[in-house]
């Protein structure tokens, strides 16, 4: 039966970071891999997770199914976290979340609601966007089309290109967007430019899908939802993938949230209906053990300010990286001007070299990026920033 299958090239991303793994390079610096590391290159446990999950083990007394659609404080308190709870309070059960195995879950999730609520509907996704949406939405049914958004001129926003793209997308079809921390160029919108988003979603009767894996890592935990709760507050109907991996810390306990907003608790009722059969038709239900740890730890009142002042220790390191990285690079060389680096958001941003250049730094110096350019901010280190710099600027000064 199976002798007819061929083999699948590698993801290009963990394909990459396999390839890392089996350079015998002794200096190699993987800027890649999309995930926060410390200065010793360990993704490290959050104290306050640690201490939740310590915690909640001591106090489980079974390890029977939770609920189909989740641990009950998870939900209540990661839709808090996201949409504040003034608005929550103010939507009552025209909300509902559903916790799923990881971001891509919830993704997959909301992709299947939509499917079954249009069936061969068109869902338009930023150019660039994170490159795991395609398969992950096209695999449930959808059309991927791009909409303009980033310019590699300006290494920032094409505001103006977007905003004409937005308005020529047939009324009632679905956008994908960012809620933050945009992946894979770090270039985000303003809120200002959030406002004029949602007027365009709002006249052409478009379905925001906003995919919120960073939130923490911009500008702050209320900044960085600025976006989702402005379109949640205004526009009728909104689909929401939330993912725990980074803010959390909790990559590999896979865990997420879908979260679906219509015009009515009748509407919602019926959306959450149908993403709980899709679940039950793939993964059955969510692994609980990621979703206790959070709705423990966000039950908790001295566990979340510990958390949260973990996580901002986490967004201020990143930051200083990303402008020392700038600076470094604007002293060494003259060819590109690297401030855009400084301006970005999040774990990625574009570093803008040539092709050449990145196959270049990956086989004579053992520093890997994906020839998109992306790379991952947390990658560096106090330790390999000069090396980096050097580097970098040597093969851009030839």
């Amino acid at each position: 039966m199976f002798e007819h299958l061929d083999i699948l090239p590698p993801d290009p991303i963990l394909g990459l970071n396999q390839t890392f793994q089996q350079d015998t390079n002794p200096d190699k610096i993987n800027l890649s891999v999309g995930v926060y590391q410390n200065a010793q290159g360990v993704t490290p446990i959050f104290k306050a997770v640690k201490k939740a999950e310590q915690q909640l083990l001591a106090q489980q007394q079974t390890k029977s199914y939770a609920p189909q659609a989740g641990d009950p404080a998870f939900i209540e308190r990661i839709t808090s976290l996201l949409l504040g709870s003034e608005l929550v309070t103010s939507l009552g059960e025209r909300v509902a979340t559903v916790m799923t195995p990881g971001g891509c879950g919830a993704l997959r999730m909301g992709a299947e609601l939509l499917t079954r609520s249009n069936k061969g509907a068109t869902v338009w996704v930023s150019d660039p966007t994170w490159a795991n949406h395609y398969p992950l939405l096209q695999s449930a049914g959808l059309t991927l089309k791009p909409y303009s958004y980033y310019s590699p001129e300006t290494h920032g926003v094409d505001f103006r290109a977007m905003l004409e793209s937005l308005n020529s997308i047939p009324n009632g079809d679905i956008v994908l967007l960012h809620g933050c921390c945009h992946n894979p160029t770090g270039a985000d919108i303003t809120p200002t430019q959030w406002d004029a988003v949602i007027d365009v979603l709002e006249e052409r009767d478009l379905t925001p899908f906003i995919d919120v894996a960073y939130q923490g890592f911009g500008d702050g935990l209320e900044q960085d939802a600025y976006g989702v709760r402005a379109a949640v507050k205004r526009l009728p109907q909104v689909l929401i993938a939330s993912s725990c991996s980074k803010n959390f810390g909790l990559y590999r306990e896979r865990i997420g949230a879908v979260m679906v907003i219509t015009e009515s608790v009748k509407q919602t009722q019926a959306a959450k209906s149908h993403i709980l059969s899709a679940a039950r038709c793939n993964y059955s239900m969510s692994p609980y053990h990621g979703g206790g740890i959070v709705g423990h730890l966000l039950s908790d009142e001295a566990l979340t300010k510990e958390w949260k002042e973990e996580l901002e220790s986490v967004r201020s390191r990143m930051n200083s990286l990303r402008l020392g990285l700038a600076k470094g690079l604007n002293e060494a060389q003259s060819k590109i001007d690297f401030g855009f680096v400084a301006q970005s958001k999040g774990m990625f941003c574009y570093l803008g070299i040539s092709r050449e250049d990145v196959l270049s730094l990956r086989s004579e110096f053992g520093i890997y990026l994906l020839e998109s350019t992306r790379i991952n901010v947390a990658g560096l280190s106090e330790e390999n920033l000069p090396v980096i710099v050097e580097r970098v600027s040597s093969v851009l000064t030839r």
